[in-house]
C-alpha cells in the first residue's frame, strides 16, 4: 500500500543550470524506475537563477509534479538555498545533491541502505575532486586541516553536501536561523549518528562551476568565524608575544645604551618597529571587526531567504 511508503526528498538547488536540467531529470527518472520502494519529491530551489531554469522547472512541474520546485525573489548563495528546501521538503529522508550531476545519483541506493539500518545523516565522502585544478585542491584539503584544529566541533575534511538526512536532522537543521551560514559545520554540530559512503567525484554534464576563488574565499571565513573563536585568541597571544619581545628589546637597547655608550638604533629600526606593530594591530582590529560585522548582521535579524515562486503540489502517488 502507498501509505506505507516513506517518502524521499531529493533537494537540489539551482543556479544558472538550465543545461545541466535535462540531464538531471532522466537522471531522477531513471534512479525511481529502479527503486520502486519509496515516494519520491524531487524539489529544486531555483536560488534567483538568471537564465531559463526557472521556466524549465515550471515546465517540468506540469508534466510530472513530482518535480516540485521554489523559486527564490534574488540569489541569495547555496547556504540558504539549502535552508529553503529544508523548510519545503517533505519527505521522511531529504538527499542533498548538485544540478551539475558531480553527485552521482547511482550512489543513492547505498544513502538509502544506510539509511534503512539506522543512520541518521550519511554523507558522501570523496574520493576525488575532480577536474578541480591542483592550487584548489591544496587549498581545500589545507583549509580542512585548519578547520579541524580550530573547531570547537569536528568537522568532516573533504566532505561536501552530498548526503542522506533523516527527518530528525532537517528539523534540527531547520532551527538553526542565523544569517552567516555553514551548513558543513552545522551538518556535524547537530550530532546524530553518522555513516560515510565513498563515491567519485563526477565532471559536470554542462555549463561551467559558479563558485569564483573570491566566494570560497568568502565561505572559507564564514566557516572558521562560525565555529570558533580562535582567531580572536590568536591576536590575543600574537599581542601577549610582540609586546614581550618588544620589553626585551627595550631592556637590551636600555643596557647597551647606559653600560657601553652604545647610542640608540636610528631612523631604519624605529620604521621597522613601527610598521611591524601596525600591521599586528591591524591584523587584530580586522579580526574583531569580521566578528563584530556579522554579528551586525545577525542581530537584524532579517529573514535568511525570500521566496518568490512555488510549485509544491502533492508528489505523484505510484500505483
Amino acid at each position: 500500500m502507498n501509505s506505507v511508503l516513506k517518502t524521499v526528498t531529493i533537494l537540489i538547488p539551482c543556479y544558472n543550470e538550465e543545461e545541466s536540467l535535462p540531464f538531471m531529470r532522466e537522471a531522477l527518472l531513471q534512479l525511481i524506475s529502479e527503486q520502486p520502494g519509496y515516494q519520491w519529491e524531487f524539489l529544486f530551489i531555483n536560488d534567483g537563477s538568471r537564465d531559463n531554469t526557472l521556466r524549465l522547472l515550471e515546465q517540468m512541474h506540469q508534466e510530472d509534479n513530482r518535480f516540485c520546485f521554489v523559486s527564490l525573489s534574488r540569489n541569495f548563495g547555496k547556504e540558504a538555498a539549502m535552508l529553503a528546501g529544508f523548510d519545503h521538503a517533505r519527505g521522511d529522508a531529504v538527499i542533498i545533491m548538485d544540478a551539475d550531476l558531480q553527485h552521482p545519483p547511482t550512489v543513492i541506493p547505498q544513502l538509502l541502505a544506510a539509511w534503512e539500518e539506522g543512520y541518521d545523516d550519511v554523507y558522501g565522502k570523496r574520493l576525488t575532486r575532480g577536474r578541480e585544478s591542483w592550487l584548489r585542491k591544496k587549498l581545500s584539503m589545507g583549509y580542512y586541516r585548519l578547520l579541524q584544529k580550530m573547531a570547537h566541533v569536528e568537522i568532516l575534511p573533504n566532505v561536501g553536501d552530498f548526503r542522506l538526512l533523516d527527518r530528525r536532522c532537517v528539523e534540527s537543521l531547520k532551527q538553526l536561523r542565523e544569517t552567516e551560514r555553514y551548513t558543513k559545520g552545522l551538518y556535524c554540530w547537530i550530532g546524530f549518528q553518522k555513516k560515510e559512503v565513498p563515491f567519485e567525484t563526477q565532471d559536470r554534464v554542462a555549463g561551467k562551476s559558479t563558485w569564483s576563488y573570491r566566494q570560497l574565499i568568502g565561505l572559507a571565513i564564514d566557516g572558521l568565524l562560525s565555529f570558533t573563536t580562535a582567531p580572536l585568541r590568536i591576536s590575543t597571544i600574537l599581542g601577549l608575544v610582540v609586546s614581550f619581545v618588544a620589553f626585551i628589546y627595550m631592556c637590551v637597547v636600555l643596557a647597551n645604551t647606559l653600560i657601553w655608550g652604545e647610542p640608540v638604533a636610528g631612523y631604519p629600526t624605529i620604521v621597522v618597529l613601527i610598521l611591524f606593530l601596525g600591521g599586528v594591530q591591524l591584523i587584530s582590529l580586522g579580526i574583531i571587526g569580521e566578528y563584530l560585522g556579522k554579528t551586525f548582521i545577525e542581530v537584524k535579524n532579517r529573514p535568511v531567504y525570500v521566496v518568490d515562486k512555488k510549485g509544491l503540489d502533492n508528489p505523484k502517488q505510484e500505483e
